[in-house]
């Protein structure tokens, strides 16, 4: 489904130039669950920016979906972005004076969706994260952990090909934390792939899949089995 071939990208920080990523090669197929691991400044910002289509790299190919989008235009992504990927962010990045279905509607109507049907998919997003009895609230008026699942519907209601998800969990408790990881794992056995970005070994473990990003390179991390 996703396809990184030899995919660099590099910043200039003052008088230096920084290698970001060097020549990632990494795939993610259909209905995985995969989580990257990396402490800040590894390259795994840059590298869930390239994958969600908010960056460019400065050469390499990326594939989506068997469509190559290396060299598609801002406005080209902005649309690949808004139709195959759904994001979760650590600080939720809902919009404050919107009700949590306006939130979640609104992927729909950048899409120019009719509302009979942008009403049905908002409704099912909202009763798959348990919060149908909460969609007239507005954030302020919600738990940090029912703000994170407003969130993921969002990334739902569009059915997107992948679900990236930044530091699901940095922002919530632990008890808040366990409860939305448990949510990844029930998006991941209904078929979704997810992609999870965290500097956590405790929350990636969650992930059957795992890859280690340091400096700009990966490294895949081997996963025990687990008895049958």
């Amino acid at each position: 489904m996703i396809e990184l071939e030899r995919v660099s990208k590099r910043y200039q920080m003052g008088g230096e130039i920084v290698t970001a990523l060097d020549e990632v090669c990494f795939a993610i197929g259909n209905r995985e669950y995969v989580a990257i691991i990396g402490p800040s400044g590894s390259g795994k910002s840059t590298l869930m920016n390239i994958i969600g289509c908010l960056d460019t790299a400065d050469s390499g190919a990326y594939r989506l979906d068997g469509q190559d989008i290396t060299r598609y235009s801002p406005r080209q992504l902005a649309a690949i972005r808004n139709r195959k990927i759904g994001f979760i962010f650590q600080q939720f990045n809902l919009l404050q004076k919107l009700s949590a279905y306006e939130n979640v509607e609104l992927p729909l109507i950048y899409q120019g969706m009719g509302m009979s049907e942008r009403r049905a998919r908002v409704h099912a997003a909202m009763e798959r994260v348990g919060l149908a009895d909460r969609m007239r609230h507005r954030p302020n008026q919600l738990s940090g952990g029912q703000q994170q699942r407003v969130a993921i519907a969002r990334a739902l209601v569009t059915n997107p090909s992948l679900i990236l998800a930044d530091e699901p969990t940095g922002n919530l408790d632990s008890k808040t934390s366990v409860e939305i990881m448990g949510t990844l794992r029930e998006l991941h056995a209904a078929g979704n792939s997810i992609l999870l970005i965290t500097h956590d070994a405790n929350v990636a473990a969650a992930a059957p899949r795992r890859v280690r990003i340091a400096d700009g390179h990966l490294t895949e991390e081997t996963v025990p089995e687990v008895p049958a």
